[in-house]
């Protein structure tokens, strides 16, 4: 694995990091582990992997037909009579 030094870190960003790592009941290191590894940058996998699970998850969803969004107004302005 490799290993990373980062110099002239804000105070305040260090202890903030610090502080959650107390309340999660872990280390500074593995705090900023874990950050970084929720923010990495987006590669053309990820997205890839991103894009295939919402297509998963949307194939969960039967298909049902939706009333357009102007008739919804329309009804609504006018008293909700022809829904």
């Amino acid at each position: 694995m490799a290993q990373v030094l980062i110099r002239n870190l804000d105070d305040e960003l260090v202890n903030a990091y610090r502080a959650a790592a107390k309340r999660e009941g872990r280390s500074l290191e593995a705090q900023l582990r874990e950050a970084l590894w929720v923010m990495q940058p987006m590669t053309p996998e990820r997205v890839a992997q991103l894009v295939a699970e919402a297509d998963r998850i949307r194939a969960m969803t039967p298909n049902v037909p939706q009333t357009p969004s102007e008739d919804l107004i329309r009804a609504d302005r006018d008293g909700f009579r022809d829904i």
